[in-house]
């Protein structure tokens, strides 16, 4: 038996639907940017054309899915007791804040705010198309709406929301179908620079570095850590010259969530 169309959602979330369709930041400075999104599509579409002959449906079973060894090298691996519970794309703005009045003030790091799509199966059955999604991703601005945001070129769901509260304490918001799952106050364990070959922003912007974050009180939910890897754009111009007071900077990213009892 084909099983084609056991497929079909997880494939179809990654091709955008119509009627909401996010716009194509033709101003973005990404090199090669309609390449690295017709690469994208000719991989979803070998994908597709390959659904037709297989005699059963792969699994999508988070447990295949694996943090590059580039991330736990320098990150180090999850704890022990940890297991993977999702994987999100997220998608919005590394935040920023200029002392205008001073000629050589540098940017200020405030935070972040990012809409979560979930991306779990994706990543479980098609790993490559995973790594390909922040980078095609930041080619599409966000739709306005709230409730009803899409991350283009997919159409994968929202699973959350990511900003940092007024102390500075990152805080990440999963849900499933609109109902929260858990809120995961967070505190950075450990960092590295993205690799040299991560995608530059909008702009030309760098690639903000990867993570590894602990959950700390007073989370609710199971998650224990948090890896941001594959980073595209997201940082701070050199200096503040020329800036404005509040400075957004475009970027996306893939988030790990891993929850369990830690040993």
């Amino acid at each position: 038996m084909r099983c084609s169309t056991l497929l079909v959602p997880a494939l179809v979330s990654l091709a955008l639907a119509a009627p909401t369709y996010p716009t194509l930041n033709l101003q973005a400075a990404l090199p090669g940017s309609i390449e690295q999104i017709s690469e994208y599509f000719n991989m979803l579409a070998t994908k597709v054309q390959a659904t037709k002959y297989l005699s059963t449906a792969p699994v999508c079973d988070l447990s295949t899915a694996k943090l590059p060894e580039a991330a736990t090298e320098t990150l180090g691996k999850p704890r022990e007791g940890l297991f993977l519970m999702h994987i999100a794309i997220g998608r919005g703005t590394q935040n920023y804040t200029c002392d205008t009045s001073n000629a050589t003030a540098v940017p200020v790091a405030t935070g972040a705010v990012a809409t979560l799509f979930n991306a779990s199966c994706v990543g479980s059955l098609y790993p490559d198309l995973l790594d390909k999604l922040p980078v095609v991703a930041m080619d599409f601005n966000l739709t306005e709406e709230e409730t009803n945001r899409r991350l283009g070129p997919s159409n994968l769901v929202i699973s959350g929301h990511h900003h940092f509260t007024g102390k500075g304490v990152p805080l990440f918001m999963l849900e499933n179908d609109g109902a929260s799952v858990g809120d995961s106050y967070c505190a950075k364990n450990a960092s590295m620079p993205a690799p040299l070959t991560a995608q530059s922003g909008q702009h030309g912007e760098a690639a903000v570095p990867w993570l590894r974050l602990r959950t700390v009180e007073p989370s609710t939910g199971d998650v224990q850590e948090v890896y941001r890897i594959h980073t595209v754009g997201g940082s701070a111009p050199a200096s503040c010259q020329g800036q404005a007071a509040t400075i957004e900077v475009q970027y996306a990213t893939q988030y790990w969530f891993f929850s369990g009892s830690a040993q």
